[in-house]
């Protein structure tokens, strides 16, 4: 599929039921669709030694695909927060969230202020949470995520598999977008 505009530079978002069981290497499958909390799965696989490093965090203008996701006009702006998830020293995940600014009020406008706390505790502690299904996408050094979720590697790799899904916090939406990276696949635990 051709794609023009600014698409061209991001990422294809695909739901499960649209990509072939050869698209995805078998590595990474289980971690781009397991329903439980990331942020958990991470502790516990580095055994206490994860951490958050907030790379970015501000009001800015999400990427059209975001945007259109959120259901959001391309022009509004977002409280869009990129982090790294640690584990044992290494970077294992880049995220990015994106929050509209009409979800950040009320109850929800702590998710503003969450510093190095992982969003994913703070989204899994809430029993009323709702999760939209996940999308998955192969993001290449020509895609707008490559280079900020490589940027902490010392060698850029061909591609990397990210998966995002739309988090619903009294009924407010928020996105997550989570790029797995090479270090996580080169411990065996992928």
């Amino acid at each position: 599929m051709k794609r023009f505009g600014h698409y061209a530079f991001e990422p294809v978002w695909q739901r499960k039921r649209e990509l072939l069981n050869s698209d995805i290497p078998g590595g990474i499958r289980e971690w781009l669709f397991d329903p439980s909390s990331l942020t958990a799965r991470l502790v516990a696989a580095c055994d206490g030694d994860f951490r958050v490093e907030v790379i970015s965090q501000g009001w800015m203008r999400p990427m059209f695909n975001e945007a259109r996701r959120l259901g959001m006009a391309p022009e509004q702006m977002a409280l869009i927060r990129q982090v790294y998830l640690y584990c044992n020293q290494q970077p294992w995940v880049f995220a990015r969230t994106v929050i509209p600014h009409f979800s950040l009020r009320g109850r929800q406008q702590h998710l503003a202020h969450l510093g190095n706390r992982p969003l994913g505790s703070v989204l899994f502690a809430d029993p009323a949470i709702r999760r939209d299904e996940v999308e998955v996408a192969q993001i290449r050094p020509n895609h707008r995520l490559f280079a900020t979720a490589t940027a902490a590697l010392e060698a850029r790799p061909e591609a990397i598999w990210g998966r995002r899904s739309v988090f619903y916090t009294g009924g407010k939406p928020l996105l997550v977008n989570e790029v797995f990276l090479p270090p996580l696949l080169e411990t065996g635990n992928a």
